[in-house]
């Protein structure tokens, strides 16, 4: 266990920041799992920005990789575009 003051402060911002990053990725995981399980066309090209800001946001701050968002934003329009 820590022994400094600046050692539990670490642990606790850790803590907080992991149950954040959490938070925003299961978020992002379900918004694309509806939209691809969405089969309406225009229900689909409502959702898409929405989607794809969400990956952007979490690949600007690192939460997932770049190359993770933008393969998954690749995938999500051929979806959309094929419905």
């Amino acid at each position: 266990m820590a022994n400094h003051k600046s050692s539990k402060k670490r642990i606790r911002q850790t803590i907080t920041k992991r149950a954040h990053n959490r938070l925003y990725h299961k978020t992002a995981r379900n918004a694309v799992k509806a939209l691809r399980n969405t089969s309406e066309k225009s229900a689909a090209e409502t959702l898409l920005p929405k989607v794809t800001a969400m990956l952007d946001k979490l690949a600007k701050h690192n939460i997932i990789h770049k190359n993770k968002a933008g393969n998954l934003k690749s995938a999500l329009q051929l979806h959309v575009n094929a419905l």
